[in-house]
């Protein structure tokens, strides 16, 4: 794999893919340190914190379930979080198969963990058309190279400096523009605005609930009116024989 990254890095496609992600690397890169920083925070001890942010790499996943493990939260609650949060990569890979399916197992496995929403939304931009094409894998590691790299960097830079950087800094408002950021540029249509509308009106009436449990309650609403949308607007917009 890293002879084919060394080829890659002379490849057009490879340098077209890092500098359309390196664009919005400040916002992801801004993301990670503020998850960084709230890991630590938190109470995790660092080699937690580290272990976390290398194999999770979902920063809405880490910090929806950070309360929880604080809190006590039953392990289950956690791991629904966790599943309902990443739900959206399954719909991410479902979109990749025509391009990728014939790929070796272990290939579609690390490609898996490497992506990111963003990387999502540029490649299928970039190629619309579902199946296989020159250039496209080359294409897809120049973006996650970025990404991933952006992430984890200012991730870790939080996880060391975390008691350095004092909260009045308010990096907990600035994360969230960051989020705010990259869930406008996943808002391509009238169906994904509908389905964030929901998800937000959900959060807000559920917020009572213990536990964060009103994210758990405002994912499955979204997913639920985006499931009901896919289904009939097709039908919808068939013409009368």
């Amino acid at each position: 794999m890293l002879d084919t990254l060394r080829q890659w890095r002379r490849d057009p496609d490879f340098h077209a893919g890092a500098r359309e992600m390196a664009g919005i690397a400040l916002g992801i890169g801004a993301w990670g340190l503020v998850t960084g920083v709230a890991m630590v925070k938190s109470g995790l001890n660092l080699w937690l914190c580290l272990l976390m942010t290398l194999t999770v790499f979902a920063g809405s996943a880490q910090l929806s379930t950070l309360p929880l493990i604080v809190g006590g939260a039953p392990i289950w609650v956690v791991w629904a979080t966790a599943a309902c949060v990443n739900l959206r990569f399954v719909i991410f890979s479902a979109g990749w198969r025509p391009y990728f399916a014939h790929l070796p197992r272990g290939r579609r496995l690390l490609m898996g963990y490497v992506s990111g929403d963003l990387n999502y939304v540029c490649f299928m931009r970039r190629y619309p058309e579902p199946r296989p094409e020159p250039g496209q894998m080359a294409y897809y590691w120049g973006g996650v190279v970025v990404n991933w790299s952006a992430w984890q960097v200012m991730s870790i830079v939080g996880i060391l400096l975390a008691h350095q950087i004092p909260t009045t800094w308010g990096l907990g408002f600035a994360g969230t523009l960051a989020l705010l950021g990259l869930t406008g540029s996943l808002l391509s249509d009238r169906g994904t605005w509908i389905a964030a509308a929901v998800a937000a009106c959900a959060a807000v009436a559920a917020y009572a609930l213990p536990l964060r449990l009103n994210i758990v309650v405002a994912i499955a609403a979204a997913v639920a009116v985006g499931l009901v949308l896919d289904h009939w607007t097709p039908s919808s917009r068939a013409k009368p024989a």
